[in-house]
């Protein structure tokens, strides 16, 4: 029985206190006087009754009512029914200060009322939650005083305070207050069960399912949760009803469901709560950050974003969501159906409210089912103390990784849940019953949605029935007061009255009496045993399934054990990794302990030394795979067996296996400990009681506890079951049967204790106990680790002062392995005892005997220690050497290691084949490369070879790692190590290699890979001893070019030197401070002659003799012979100043003064002297001024390349010659020089020159479109398109392209041109790829586009367009521009040439590509992320992007110089991305560069002499290792291969070329790719030694010399499909679906690591042929001549080598044989072919351009293009070749030129009129040389006709057979072709002129003379 209401208080309005703004309410009256004994009276309920302020109104407002909820000190729940009402106050009475505040607020010229109204409360204070009751009641009592009824006040309250009813059990009480008033107040039949009303519903009304299923699962998970409405009321129902649903679990933190305005600073603790505020003040709580707010009027729940709520665990999501709809909504099944039932209404509130609760409370039967099985129960007497075992419930439902189920069981609500619920002996309610019978139900029904409904709807009627047992009565009669007096006559209410407190006491003293004389009420709890439920049964992991893991996996575990106890070592040694696999597996670990329980006798188990090997390495295995909540299971089980299972020493010395399998975290976990701990204790009390009721089972050594609940099942007495009958039976028992079960129990733990102390000491004390692996690496005596289980007793006085003294933080000052593992175990024992009631004594027993045991044990395995070092060492594979190169040594000898696998599957058979890795071998650091060598860890392979090597400058990353093998029980620290080759070693190293060689190592890898200076790197210290690194003083045998170069550099530095002068002294830097002075020698930041003084620039016109030697030795450098080549100008004439050419070689530069970084010689435009020269450079970045790198032969556009400009030079730049200006500043004058220069530029373009002006090069002159126009019709507007794409356009720029126009994706603009007959304006056709727009381009001048495309563009002003002539033209100079750079210039529509502003590239950009290019092609570790797949990884790494702009640029640029404009290629420092543009646009004009000359020849040229920073985009020495590796090279041999892809025959080298020179750009091997610039190998003598004698003829210092030796030697280089088209321009697709992956990127050889060290392959090779031969006696058994190929392992070049190669290698083994000396490989090649070439001329079967392919019939790919249209709708490119064959030569049509040669099938329609054809060398006219063209003789038209090559369709000149007077035999001439016979000459005589021919041989020489005879017959 309870009382009704504690406390009645009238509070007021306080007129003395009003303070500031905001008045205050004190308290009028209270009753009763004193507080109650057992309820003391709360305080501060004055604040909740006006929970937004106290204050006066000028109106009177209606009364209200609400519950507000306080929670006292010992977190009882106290509810305050507030009933408020409001009175006048006369103004008059208002103190000063009240109506001066009043005056401020008013708004002049109101008139202030003259009454206002204050707030009165009337609260009644109760424990008991009876909303509508405390609501009648102060509505009557408020009654009886405004209606002034005849009962008085007192006696009223008087009844109300005195009322008394039960608190449970279902029964209905009647009261009366005694105003004629009578209500009925129904009890719940049971207590624990929440009652809700409808406020459960209306919470789901108001916020829909998803928000409250997000506020349910934050309140569960421990968020702050803030309700907001501006209904009192409704927040405190919203807060009832979030409590309602979280049932079974309490709320144990903060709940104020109405908060005053005045303590909102309470909403920003730090512990959770659920709050409820008034929407008053949303404001304030706007900057809580980590609050979820639930609005209830508005119906949002916003979380913040730093707050992550955990959902609950999948299907169980979606099942609640579908229940809670059905339940709310049941009309949405139906809203489909075609025959609706006639109405489906949801229930009433209150019975949804029921309902809504009984999907939660099924909700919770699913999350907790089987909780009871995981409870150990550790003392039954003097009461239960019960421990919930979280790991083993998280375990056997596999959620072991769910977020929510951790957080709730971790969380407060839960501890709670365990004491309250744990006791084995007590009252049950409805959850108990769910969770003992109802788990099968809802297991079988969850798939169907319609019973979990039908079992909901039973669940709801039992809620509903606890609250409502009875039907309802309608025996209330309450009075309310009439209807309210009229608001404006303010003299109708009287003030309430002060009550005479003395009567209501005597009221409650009367009452007080009575209670003491009348009975005691006896209630008889009904306690009883709580039943368990069915235990958990098989695991089901997250979707349901079963886990299955097959039978046939543990058959191989069992196997395993019993071979292993039959001693049949082999057999098992077989089975091995097959069960090292399966052990993943939980089924088969526990099957593995299950096992090995089976072999152990009388707790021991002796076995011999390989026997305890193996088993420990099962055991190893077990526990490694055990995730840190799963442990339970495995560890648990194997924690017996360790101390079991042993081997003899020695004489008395046993080792037993917990000292091998120690080093898992498992052990230094306090929880694992603890459960073990307790479930042990569980199983001795539980014997302890079985055998006292007369032993009817015998304990169980092993305690069936621990193999999981299942077999607990099986017992025929539960331990809960045991303890709830002992609790039963206490009350009954003998004080001192009582006292001895105690004591029993008490030492039944405390002897466990002492076995846990000795448990612990062995699996925690190491081996060697110097080492202490263990304890140091988990910090472990954390905090953190305390508790797994839930502390019943309060105990947190005795926890609290064990943890103070040690947190853990000591162990790393004493690192005494004995102190730590006492300190530990001293933790623990401090702990459980406290928890399981040890006594003092015993406790301090305890703590004396762990040190005793600790020093015993230790002295026990020192002599185990010493034993076991005696044992003879398991055999391990033995170390195998690498070979070395010649010059290379090693550093650091083998040491031992593991290499692991990576993220790349094909090594470990995760594709198929054995597992090649992990292997176990040694890593060698040698001064060139890393090289790891050894044997695949698996059996099956254990024969083959593991190679994985890198050279040591290519390596990116380092990083430490620590890798616990499979195999082996330690954890081992090991190196990840990246390269930039594209190679990844993950390597962990044997426990055999101490700690200090493995840094040792690390140190000697930095060394190498960043020496002080370039000098240290290995292609200069090769073929010294690798301990001297410093050069050697001996005597120089190549004196004079040391000196030379001395001298040059000398002179330089005289010049340079006085640069410095103002900032000190300049001395030559020694090597070893070389890296400080990095900034002046490699930066130039503005330019070196920024500060020279004039008197240094004029250079003497003589040069000085050591200067000539210099000249001599830089003519013969690659540029010369490449100027050369080109007709640029030679050495002799630039020093005679001849005016003829346009261009001349200038020495400017000959001392490296103008510009570092360039070359000595550059050419420049012959009319530019060298002081301009000077000027100009200041210009431009670094110095780096326009220079002419090439020219093109046909259209003699030239191609420069430069750097940037400097910010000052853009503007000025682009000024208007006739600017304005005061003087002639600076700027102006060097604008002017540049325009100068350009000028000059410009000026020698023959295009130029032409004396028909400017319009000759548009060609557009649109009267006079003759044929030969067409093609430039067709090409004229493309460029436009190319550029728009390449600069990007803008949509609202008038005059251009629209982007949808242009095509952003897949339209593709160019196809390949007819030829053009051959005049200089017209370009011939090529291959063309295409161009995307790459849409990020977007603001740039729309004039550049549209005189490309020869649009219109409107005037700004919005005049007439220019006329149309000056927009027509083309410019003659485009200038490529970093779009960043080419700011606020003008553009002058006069000038000659043009800026193409483009975005280019950052160097950073690159080096960030690259990296996660490295990450998706060699990833570190295996992911089954989808989002990290290897081509998602590719395409975030951009690098196809970027090879996309570069060539899309490239292209762009090398169409403008075919159509006769020169490009300056002018971007960022002019040593990046201007070099790789230049040297693509290069290759693809210029045939001779893709040969190996020319290729050669463009690298030194372009990369070498124009200075791209080798050393410092490499990171090579330890001054650039902070800027990183930047792959500018790599990028640039990237996109040559994918032109080589394109065009295959086009190529003299291979694609195996390109991967060489992309493998030893970084190696360091070679000195080619070293330094910065030819000044720095200059400087360094590296430059010219090359000419010099050889000291080392193994030693290469170029990798060209190599790479010709090698060539020499095999054809690994040459690309057999080499056949070239003359002068061939290449226009490759650029789009990234055009580009492919470099398989340089992917591939490895596992078999003998990268083959472009080629003589290590070789020498490899050779050496498995020799171990190979000997087995050849052996004849008894075939040979097989098959080979297994595995992919990654071999090389399949060599294994399966292409069909020549093959015929080429049994050339030379054939010679071999016979003795012949062998011939080379290019010289039988060369034969061949010319062979081939002769058989073809005799069939007069011409042959691709006289050169041949060797493989059949392969047609030429991409010999030209055909592609589908930009803007036609016509389907397929056949049809268009049909369109196009069927339209006459003369006159293609626009836009569509000939795909006709992709189709030979296609017969040309003018094959009918070709009587005969073939190919004919004619002699050209007047010095002009010899050429082969195709002639065909055409009877109909009478005439003969020459084209280029058979493919041409534009004809090249006619010959008609009209004119022609005599066919006549002819003799050579001069220049006619070499080895042809006299007789095959013959002469054509015409009217006009001679022409000679000559055939292939004489035979068809006479063939063409008859045919052309008897033509001219028939005529």
């Amino acid at each position: 029985m309870a009382r009704l209401a504690d406390y009645f208080v009238v509070v007021g309005y306080d007129l003395d206190k009003r303070g500031g703004s905001e008045g205050q309410g004190h308290i009028l009256q209270r009753f009763p006087e004193k507080d109650w004994e057992d309820n003391p009276f709360p305080q501060g309920i004055e604040l909740f009754c006006q929970p937004n302020g106290w204050q006066l109104v000028p109106e009177r407002e209606r009364p209200s009512f609400f519950v507000s909820v306080l929670t006292d000190i010992n977190s009882e729940r106290h509810y305050c029914a507030c009933f408020t009402f409001w009175e006048g106050l006369d103004n008059l009475k208002l103190p000063k200060a009240e109506a001066s505040e009043v005056d401020e607020d008013e708004v002049p010229g109101l008139v202030q009322p003259a009454q206002v109204f204050a707030p009165k409360s009337l609260v009644l204070v109760s424990r008991l939650d009876h909303t509508e009751v405390f609501r009648n009641c102060l509505g009557l009592i408020y009654a009886v005083h405004v209606d002034s009824l005849s009962v008085p006040l007192e006696t009223v309250i008087g009844n109300l305070l005195t009322c008394v009813i039960p608190v449970a059990g279902g029964s209905q009480r009647t009261i009366t207050l005694g105003a004629g008033d009578r209500q009925v107040i129904q009890t719940p039949i049971n207590d624990s069960l929440p009652v809700s009303g409808s406020s459960v519903a209306h919470l789901f009304r108001q916020l829909g399912i998803v928000n409250v299923l997000y506020l349910f699962c934050a309140a569960l998970t421990e968020h702050k949760i803030l309700f907001l409405s501006s209904s009192y009321q409704r927040l405190t129902d919203a807060c009832r009803a979030l409590l309602a649903i979280m049932f079974p679990l309490k709320y144990s933190f903060t709940y104020v469901p109405i908060l005053p305005g005045k303590l909102l600073e309470v909403l920003s603790t730090p512990t959770p709560f659920i709050i409820g505020v008034n929407s008053f003040f949303r404001s304030e709580t706007q900057e809580l950050l980590d609050v979820i707010i639930a609005d209830l009027d508005g119906g949002t729940v916003t979380i913040p974003e730093c707050v992550h709520i955990s959902l609950l665990p999948d299907p169980l999501l979606q099942q609640t969501q579908t229940a809670l709809s059905m339940v709310l909504d049941p009309e949405l099944e139906m809203a489909d159906h075609a025959f609706p039932p006639s109405s489906t209404q949801p229930s009433t509130l209150k019975i949804q409210d029921k309902e809504i609760r009984a999907v939660f409370l099924w909700l919770f039967g699913q999350l907790f089912n089987g909780y009871r099985w995981c409870l150990h129960i550790i003392r039954i007497h003097p009461e239960p103390v019960i421990r919930f075992h979280k790991a083993a419930f998280l375990g056997q439902r596999a959620l072991t990784e769910d977020d929510f189920l951790m957080k709730v069981l971790d969380g407060m609500a839960f501890a709670g849940f365990i004491s309250e619920r744990g006791p084995p002996y007590r009252p049950t309610d409805l959850f108990d019953d769910l969770i003992a019978n109802q788990v099968e139900r809802i297991r079988q029904e969850e798939c169907s949605p319609h019973k979990v409904m039908n079992h909901i709807k039973e669940l709801a009627e039992q809620l509903f029935k606890n609250e409502n047992p009875y039907p309802a009565v309608a025996m209330h009669k309450v009075q309310r007061p009439a209807e309210s007096p009229g608001h404006n006559d303010p003299k109708n209410l009287a003030m309430f009255p002060l009550l005479d407190d003395v009567t209501v006491q005597l009221f409650i003293d009367h009452a007080a009496a009575k209670l003491q004389t009348a009975p005691p009420v006896v209630k008889a709890e009904l306690k009883g045993m709580v039943p368990s439920g069915p235990p958990l049964g098989d695991i089901v992991d997250r979707h349901g399934h079963v886990l299955a893991n097959s039978a046939r996996r543990l058959e191989v575990v069992r196997n395993c054990i019993t071979y292993i106890f039959d001693n049949k070592m082999l057999e098992a040694k077989k089975l091995m990794p097959a069960v090292l696999r399966a052990l993943k597996g939980r089924a088969a670990r526990v099957c593995l302990t299950q096992e090995l329980n089976q072999h152990v006798l009388q707790n021991r188990a002796v076995l011999d030394d390989q026997q305890f090997d193996y088993i420990v390495r099962m055991m190893n295995c077990t526990l490694q795979d055990c995730s840190h909540m799963d442990e339970h299971g495995i560890a648990a089980i194997l924690l017996p067996l360790v101390t079991a299972f042993c081997r003899k020493l020695g004489a008395g010395i046993t080792q037993f296996a917990y000292s091998c399998v120690q080093e898992h975290m498992v052990w230094t976990n306090m929880q694992f400990w603890e459960a073990m701990f307790y479930s042990d204790v569980q199983n001795h009390i539980r014997a302890l009681y079985l055998e006292a009721d007369g032993g009817e089972q015998s304990i169980d050594s092993r305690g069936q506890q621990e193999s999981g609940p299942a077999a607990g099942g099986q017992e025929l007495l539960g331990a809960l079951e045991l303890a709830s009958e002992q609790s039963r039976l206490w009350p009954t028992l003998s004080k001192e049967q009582q006292s001895e079960r105690v004591q029993k129990e008490e030492s039944t733990v405390f002897s466990q204790a002492i076995h846990y102390a000795n448990r612990m000491s062995y699996l925690l004390l190491p081996l060697d106990t110097s080492k202490n692996r263990l304890l140091n690496r988990s910090g472990i005596g954390d905090v953190e680790s305390v508790s797994n289980s839930y502390v019943t007793n309060s105990i947190a006085g005795s926890m609290a002062e064990s943890y103070d003294t040690e947190s853990g933080f000591e162990d790393a000052e004493s690192s005494d392995v004995a102190n730590s593992v006492v300190r530990f175990i001293n933790r623990f024992v401090d702990k459980v005892c406290n928890e399981s009631g040890v006594t003092n004594e015993h406790l301090k027993a305890l703590h004396t005997m762990i040190p005793d045991i600790v020093q015993m044990h230790i002295e026990t395995l020192d002599a185990v220690h010493r034993e076991s070092k005696r044992l003879p060492p398991i055999q391990k594979p033995k170390l195998l050497r690498p070979i070395l190169l010649a010059g290379e040594e090693l550093v650091m000898d083998g040491m031992r290691v593991h290499l692991i696998s990576d993220g790349r599957e094909e090594a470990t058979g995760a594709l198929g084949g054995p597992p090649l890795l992990p292997a176990e071998g040694a890593i060698f650091l040698t001064t060139y490369r890393l090289i790891f060598k050894g044997t695949p860890n698996d059996p099956l392979v254990g024969e083959q070879v593991v190679t994985r090597s890198f050279p040591i400058a290519s390596l990116t990353k380092e990083k430490r790692i620590s890798v616990s093998l499979s195999m082996d029980q330690f954890i081992q620290e090991g190196l990840q190590l990246r390269s930039c080759t594209f190679q990844l070693l993950k390597i962990a190293f044997d426990e055999e290699v101490a700690s200090d060689l493995a840094e040792v190592f690390r140190k000697h890898m930095h060394k190498l890979r960043y020496p002080q200076h370039v000098q240290g790197t290995f292609a200069f210290t090769v073929g010294q001893s690798g301990k001297t690194l410093v050069e050697h003083k001996t005597k120089d045998k190549n004196q004079s070019i040391k000196t030379l170069s001395k001298n040059l550099v000398k002179s330089a530095k005289r010049t340079i030197g006085r640069q410095y002068v103002t900032r000190k002294k300049y001395s030559p830097p020694t090597w070893e401070n070389r890296s400080s002075l990095q900034s002046e020698l490699d930066e130039d930041e503005l330019s070196v002659s920024e500060e020279l003084d004039q008197g240094s620039l004029t250079l003497s016109s003589t040069i000085r003799s050591s200067d000539r030697q210099t000249m001599s030795n830089v003519v013969e450098r690659a540029c010369c012979r490449d100027y050369q080549r080109l007709g640029l100008g030679t050495l002799s004439n630039s020093l005679t100043r001849s005016k003829n050419e346009p261009f001349r070689i200038s020495t400017v530069n000959r001392m490296y003064t103008v510009c570092r970084s360039y070359p000595g010689l550059l050419i420049v435009p012959q009319s530019i002297p060298d002081s301009t020269i000077q000027r100009i450079s200041r210009c431009y970045r670094q110095n780096r001024f326009p220079v002419v790198c090439w020219r093109n032969s046909r259209t003699k556009a030239v191609l420069l390349r430069s750097a940037g400009l400097h910010a000052k030079g853009v503007v000025g730049f682009f000024k208007s010659p006739n600017a304005t200006s005061a003087g002639p500043s600076q700027a102006d004058s060097t604008s002017l020089e540049q325009e100068k220069y350009m000028q000059a530029i410009i000026s020698s373009m023959p295009s130029y020159c032409e004396p028909s002006g400017r319009n000759t090069l548009g060609g557009f002159t649109s009267t006079h479109m003759s044929t030969s126009d067409s093609s430039d019709k067709l090409r004229q507007p493309k460029i436009g398109a190319l550029m728009k794409q390449v600069m990007g356009g803008k949509e609202d720029v008038p005059g251009t392209f629209s982007r949808g126009a242009l095509g952003q994706r897949a339209r593709v603009i160019s196809l390949s041109q007819p030829r053009v007959s051959g005049k200089a304006r017209n370009p011939p056709g090529g291959k063309w790829g295409s161009i995307r727009g790459s849409g990020r381009l977007s603001a740039y001048n729309p004039e550049v586009g549209n005189r490309l495309s020869s649009k219109e563009s409107p005037q700004p002003n919005g005049g007439p367009s220019e006329a149309l002539f000056l927009r027509q033209q083309r410019a003659y100079l485009y200038i490529i521009g970093d779009k960043t750079q080419l700011k606020g210039g003008k553009q002058d529509s006069f000038q000659q040439w043009e800026v193409v502003p483009i975005e280019v590239c950052d160097v950073r950009q690159v080096k960030n590509s690259f990296k996660k290019l490295i990450k998706a092609c060699v990833p570190s570790s295996a992911t089954s992320e989808p989002s990290m797949t290897f081509h998602r990884c590719l395409e975030e790494s951009e690098w196809m992007c970027l090879l996309h702009r570069v060539l899309q640029v490239s292209v762009l640029v090398v169409e403008l110089l075919d159509t006769g404009s020169s490009v300056m290629v002018s971007l960022e420092d002019g040593w990046d991305v201007t070099t790789q543009v230049v040297s693509l646009v290069q290759l693809l004009s210029d045939p001779y560069y893709r040969t190996f000359d020319g290729f050669r020849l463009l690298v030194e040229k372009e990369w070498l002499s124009f200075g791209h920073r080798f050393s410092h985009r490499g990171a090579q020495t330890l001054a650039s290792q902070s800027s990183g590796f930047t792959p500018v090279f790599l990028q640039f041999l990237d996109c040559v291969h994918q032109i080589h892809l394109q065009f295959p025959m086009e190529f003299e080298f291979s694609q195996y070329y390109l991967k060489f020179l992309a493998y030893h750009y970084v190696s360091n091997r070679f000195r080619t790719f070293l330094l910065d610039s030819d000044y720095e190998r200059i400087e360094l003598g590296v430059l010219y030694e090359e000419k010099g004698e050889r000291k080392n003829p193994q030693v290469c210092k170029s990798v060209w010399d190599y790479i010709d030796r090698l060539n020499k030697k095999t054809p690994i280089f040459f690309n057999y499909m080499f056949s070239p088209e003359d002068e061939e321009v290449l226009r490759p697709y650029s789009f990234i679906s055009n580009l492919k992956v470099w398989d340089f990127y992917t591939e490895e050889t596992l078999s003998e690591g990268p083959s472009y060290d080629w003589e290590l392959v070789q020498r490899g090779r050779q050496e498995r042929l020799a171990e190979e031969v000997p087995d050849k006696p052996d004849t008894t058994t075939p040979k097989s001549q098959r080979r297994i190929v595995w992919p990654c392992y071999d090389s399949r070049s060599r294994v399966v080598p292409d069909a020549i190669t093959k015929l080429l290698q049994d050339l030379q083994s054939l010679e071999a044989e016979l003795g012949l000396p062998p011939e080379k490989w290019k010289d039988t090649w060369d034969k061949i072919k010319a062979n081939q070439r002769a058989e073809a001329k005799l069939e007069n079967r011409p042959s691709f351009n006289s050169s041949l392919l060797m493989s059949s019939n392969l047609s030429h790919q991409r010999r030209s293009q055909g592609v589908y249209l930009p803007e036609s709708g016509v389907g397929s490119s056949i049809n268009l070749a049909m369109d196009r064959e069927t339209s006459t030569t003369s006159t293609p049509v626009a836009g569509r030129p000939s795909t006709s040669t992709l189709y030979s099938q296609f017969q040309s329609t003018e094959s009918e009129n070709r009587s005969f054809e073939g190919i004919l060398f004619k002699k050209g006219a007047l010095l002009k040389p010899w050429k082969p063209r195709w002639f065909v003789l055409d009877k109909t038209k009478h005439q003969l006709r020459y084209y280029e090559t058979r493919q041409d369709k534009e004809c090249k000149g006619v010959i008609e057979l009209a004119e022609v007077e005599s066919v006549i035999p002819g003799t050579p001439t001069m220049g006619a072709p070499k080895n042809i016979e006299e007789k095959a000459f013959f002469d054509l005589k015409t009217t006009k002129r001679v022409y000679n021919f000559c055939a292939q041989d004489s035979p068809n020489a006479q063939l063409w003379m008859d045919s052309i005879q008897s033509c001219l017959s028939d005529a």
